[in-house]
């Protein structure tokens, strides 16, 4: 609920790949409750999805086929090959050194324990997905619900206990990033026959509302702070296209693109009920009609109004209520997103 405290609903949409596709992006979703004179230096990322941001975990799983732990991955890695999909650093251990974080630990890693989780935990899996089902094909693999599971049971109550402190108050200054649900198309969806009499559409408004509620889980879970990845152009994966004499797949690319539609729909539907409005279509007062006397969008004259106003988004049939008020009046103050305050925020303003 947004009281005293001001909480405030981020978005950045970051382009990846530009040179390849120029529709494929990151979209980020940052979701940040802030108390004044708190910190709110970023102290960590939980990180949840497929091979894209797996650092090592299926490493640990012995009937995975999906593993990247031998060379030439990881030949431009400090390390070498680590599990990372790539030949160096993964998205993650980028968006680490930008934020000054040392290399987040793999989950699966038996020492993962204690002091090691203080930065966070990275949880993704190779071949994994949204649905629970997604890559199975290639062996054993750790889903997202799973890894939510992992996060909650495992990591929180002893991360908790090492920094004593509740989740409340312990997970507000960390990211949770969560890059995942291309693998659910191409190890799923275009795979397996059950799926012909599935429309793309509804299979993919099922994997949003699936990840919808995963979202809204490591919400109730503590988590404040979110990016959310898109997906890539997978029908132009060389993979894909060494199966198809050198073209691009329309059909997976169709997918991608609808899938990061419904993701934006899925951002927008999403933050109001995440930063404590529980009504986002209702008014809060006593609105009078038209049949009444009234206009359809001003409150009655001394008309009943909601006892929880800090939860409701609209106070009459038109204009916000004060806690949104504070969200917008926070952002055209301290945003420095230039979508939410162009050219400059409030207070750079008056500093000029």
């Amino acid at each position: 609920m947004v009281g005293k405290t001001t909480s405030r609903l981020l978005f950045l949409y970051l382009p990846i790949l530009a040179c390849f596709l120029p529709c494929s992006c990151y979209s980020s979703m940052v979701l940040s409750e802030e108390n004044g004179g708190h910190d709110n230096e970023i102290k960590g990322m939980f990180v949840f999805g497929s091979s894209l941001v797996d650092n090592g975990n299926n490493n640990f799983l012995p009937n995975s086929m999906a593993k990247a732990n031998y060379f030439p991955y990881g030949i431009d890695f400090p390390f070498g090959p680590s599990g990372r999909f790539t030949n160096g650093k993964n998205v993650i251990d980028l968006l680490g050194d930008q934020l000054h974080l040392p290399f987040i630990p793999a989950f699966a890693d038996p020492s993962t324990r204690g002091i090691r989780m203080i930065h966070g935990v990275n949880y993704a899996s190779g071949a994994s997905g949204i649905l629970d089902d997604t890559g199975l094909l290639a062996g054993e693999v750790i889903s997202l619900n799973q890894q939510i599971r992992n996060f909650e049971t495992v990591t929180l109550p002893e991360l908790e206990a090492e920094m004593g402190m509740q989740s409340r108050e312990l997970l507000k200054n960390y990211l949770f990033v969560v890059g995942t649900g291309g693998n659910d198309y191409t190890f799923n969806y275009f795979l397996k026959p059950s799926n012909e009499s599935v429309s793309l559409e509804a299979f993919t408004a099922n994997l949003t509302h699936s990840l919808s509620k995963q979202l809204k889980k490591l919400y109730n879970l503590g988590g404040r702070k979110f990016v959310l990845m898109s997906v890539n152009p997978i029908g132009c994966y060389p993979m894909v296209k060494a199966a198809s004499n050198g073209r691009c797949n329309y059909a997976l690319n169709k997918a991608a693109h609808l899938f990061n539609a419904h993701l934006k729909s899925l951002v927008d539907a999403i933050k109001p009920k995440m930063t404590g409005f529980k009504d986002t279509s209702n008014a809060c007062c006593e609105v009078g009609s038209l049949r009444e006397g009234g206009n359809g969008m001003l409150c009655k004259r001394d008309g009943t109004v909601c006892e929880e106003r800090n939860s409701h988004l609209f106070f009459d049939g038109l204009h916000p209520t004060e806690a949104v008020n504070i969200l917008i009046a926070s952002k055209a103050y301290n945003s420095s997103f230039k979508t939410e305050a162009y050219p400059m925020n409030i207070k750079q303003l008056a500093m000029h």
